[in-house]
């Protein structure tokens, strides 16, 4: 399959979402060596779930489908670039590319906040909208202690 043909599978996913009851306009398909690995597509109302974008439950499924947290040799294509939390997982999961139709433009124009979240995520934390308290900062380094000399540990 050509990239234009997996962008056209999320950019179908996205329509059948919205289509759906619950549903948003926002699909992804998680790719490997010009395969499809996993699909997703906006599950937020219909599962109550805020983290249940698209591109989150495609990565979800991409690494159940290979069976790894590591998804180093996939691309991602989505029919909206990629909110800060989206944009986290595709980084946290190590996918190389990310190909999108719809941008954060796009997406504000239609009454989704992915622009007010990229605007706050630089802004120091005492003037960001949700505030951030630190509380027992050296009880909660005591896990961080112990990682920091575990031997076996899982890297990720």
């Amino acid at each position: 399959m050509t990239d234009e043909a997996f962008m056209r599978r999320a950019i179908d996913l996205s329509l059948s979402s919205l289509r759906s009851p619950g549903g948003g306009p926002f699909g992804a398909v998680v790719v490997k060596d010009g395969k499809l690995v996993a699909e997703g597509f906006n599950q937020v109302a219909a599962h109550n779930d805020p983290t249940a974008h698209a591109e989150v439950v495609a990565i979800r499924r991409a690494c159940q489908a290979l069976e790894t947290f590591d998804l180093t040799g996939c691309d991602i294509y989505t029919s909206c670039e990629p909110c800060p939390m989206c944009l986290s997982a595709i980084y946290w999961s190590r996918i190389g590319r990310i190909y999108y139709a719809n941008d954060r433009v796009d997406a504000a124009a239609i009454g989704f906040r992915d622009d007010l979240l990229y605007h706050e995520i630089p802004l120091p934390l005492d003037q960001r909208a949700v505030p951030s308290v630190r509380l027992l900062a050296d009880e909660g380094k005591v896990a961080f202690d112990e990682w920091e000399v575990k031997t076996d540990k899982t890297l990720y």
